[in-house]
């Protein structure tokens, strides 16, 4: 008796499924981290809008902005922070510290800081990694004390407000990661005059908000977890009496670095952009 050990025809699909989809997997993988780290290719972004990951070097390329990496003194260390600079146009003018998300102080945080220059701002971008690059799909940060955050960002801030082209108003945009530590890093410091978090996740202490004096614009992706945080924030920023703007996009991720990813994203750019530049103006320049 002859035994038909043959496959079946649906599990040699379903094999092949598999194989494809973890070469693809793979693959977007490898695409990803180097997008969101702003090292694709390098066209340039349209002129209603901020680079994303795809555009951040060529809009880096092409900017006429003076800028520069600097090493801000950290008081008690004889390790410095490494921040790129960049100077708008006229002066002086407002600054505004842009904290980097789990990529670290990437070509895109960097010409996210020059867009925000090209707007009438002092853009400043601190390393706050110390020259550590996460690397991969789902890179994690390294620890870093709420104390050491502080410090760093304090430090980048005394540094920028006493430049010639500084007028004295602060504020702080924060991206992801860095979202959550802008959030937290105006609950140390009221007196930020203003403050955008692109979904950060938001403080978990009721009486953290109590301290926070800086009006605070909150935009989330509405695929993201981190939007599950934003009801707590807009419960106790109501409780405290605290000035709080907040949007959830549906649909959307990682907006602004992921535009060309998903309609939404796109969407949610072109609404976020411009709303957290009148914001910025409203709270920093008027």
């Amino acid at each position: 008796m002859i035994t038909n050990r043959s496959v079946p025809i649906f599990a040699i699909g379903a094999v092949a499924l598999l194989v494809v989809a973890l070469l693809q997997v793979g693959a977007w993988s490898t695409v990803v981290g180097v997008i969101a780290r702003g090292e694709g290719p390098a066209p340039v972004s349209a002129r209603h809008l901020p680079p994303s990951g795809a555009t951040s070097r060529g809009d880096l390329a092409a900017s006429p902005r003076r800028s520069e990496f600097v090493d801000v003194p950290l008081p008690g260390s004889a390790a410095p922070v490494r921040t790129w600079v960049v100077y708008p146009e006229h002066s002086p003018a407002p600054v505004v510290v842009v904290v980097h998300d789990l990529y670290a102080l990437s070509n895109w945080v960097r010409s996210v800081a020059d867009a925000l220059a090209a707007e009438g701002f002092v853009a400043v971008a601190p390393d706050l990694f110390a020259g550590e690059r996460p690397g991969g799909f789902l890179p994690s940060a390294p620890r870093i004390e709420p104390r050491e955050r502080t410090a760093w960002l304090d430090a980048v801030g005394a540094w920028a407000l006493d430049l010639p082209a500084a007028d004295g108003r602060l504020g702080t945009v924060g991206f992801s990661w860095g979202g959550a530590a802008a959030f937290a890093y105006a609950v140390d410091r009221p007196e930020l005059d203003a403050l955008v978090v692109f979904y950060g996740e938001t403080p978990e202490a009721e009486s953290d908000y109590a301290r926070i004096d800086a009006p605070v614009l909150g935009l989330y992706g509405g695929d993201l977890g981190t939007a599950t945080t934003l009801p707590r924030a807009e419960a106790a920023m109501a409780a405290a009496g605290k000035s709080f703007e907040s949007i959830v996009y549906d649909g959307a991720t990682v907006f602004l670095k992921a535009q060309e990813g998903l309609d939404a994203n796109r969407r949610a750019t072109e609404d976020a952009w411009p709303r957290t530049l009148a914001f910025l103006r409203r709270h920093l320049a008027e």
